[in-house]
């Protein structure tokens, strides 16, 4: 953030201190040359006692090189020459974790990129602790995804990424508790293999639906099947199944008249047939019908 204060308030000094050169210029132009130098040293010195700090900044203080406090957010003063100021943002920070070739568990070479997202819990341990936390951290995650993939197979680094990226955020986070770093999250973007592999997947994973289709229409047609069994046992038992469903037949074909229907043999002759059929096998003729009138 700009300390735009620090800035005004150097502009008033040196704006005074030009008017009052200008009257001692009147009298001695040599004492209004070396007041004017004096003046606007002091003016820079006094305007830098002023600091601002934006509500997602700390201020880190430092006074002759010790640590003094923490201040901010807001408007705050310091010693000039004396006491020293690094801002740290607290916002939630996001270091790009660099494409790692590694060597899976079950020795597959994959190519893997992520990203870390951390922020700053404490501003004083951040600085004091490490000299540059976000290239340290980076640093930590990218030999930890290292770690994490080297112990994992290809199909758990394809199934489980989530895991995968808590593992790395824990051993990340392990390694810089005590930096005043907080790390929130920790994403897979990408993970790329070689195209031989690939190959061989994409062939396995059609095998596999291949072997599902073939099985799902297996068992649709032994259903059909019992279903059909069932249906014709139902309609042995009813003797004017058949003729009823003939006609539901003929009723289907719809009423247009390109539609035409031939019945070869009428459903009356085949119950005849059925019937002699059967007396045959008992060892008899069926009744003769009686002489008409």
């Amino acid at each position: 953030m700009v300390n735009y204060i620090s800035g005004l308030a150097l502009v008033v000094l040196l704006i005074c201190g030009g008017v009052v050169a200008l009257a001692i210029g009147q009298a001695s132009p040599l004492a209004a040359g070396v007041f004017g130098l004096l003046w606007f040293l002091t003016s820079f010195i006094l305007s830098s006692a002023i600091q601002l700090a934006a509500q997602w900044q700390k201020a880190v203080v430092f006074r002759l090189g010790k640590f003094r406090d923490i201040r901010g957010p807001g408007l705050f003063m310091i010693i000039p020459l004396i006491e020293q100021v690094r801002m740290v943002d607290t916002r939630v920070l996001a270091v790009n974790i660099p494409k790692q070739q590694v060597i899976t568990r079950d020795n597959v070479p994959v190519t893997i990129d992520g990203v870390l997202f951390f922020r700053v819990e404490n501003a004083a341990e951040a600085i004091i602790m490490v000299q540059d936390y976000r290239y340290i951290i980076g640093q930590y995650a990218q030999t930890s995804l290292r770690d994490v993939i080297g112990q994992m197979t290809l199909d758990q680094l394809l199934v489980e990424r989530e895991q995968i990226a808590k593992a790395i955020e824990a051993h990340v986070e392990k390694d810089t508790k005590g930096w005043g770093l907080e790390v929130t999250g920790l994403r897979i973007q990408d993970v790329d293999m070689p195209e031989e592999l690939k190959k061989m997947m994409s062939r396995q994973a059609s095998a596999e639906r291949e072997k599902r289709a073939t099985i799902t229409k297996a068992e649709g047609d032994r259903e059909a099947a019992v279903n059909l069994a069932a249906a014709a046992k139902t309609m042995g038992e009813s003797p004017g199944a058949m003729q009823l469903r003939t006609l539901q037949t003929i009723d289907g074909l719809g009423p247009t008249s390109s539609n035409t229907v031939v019945i070869a043999v009428p459903v009356e002759m085949m119950n005849l047939a059925r019937d002699l059929d059967l007396s045959i096998k008992k060892g008899g003729l069926p009744p003769a019908a009686p002489p008409a009138p």
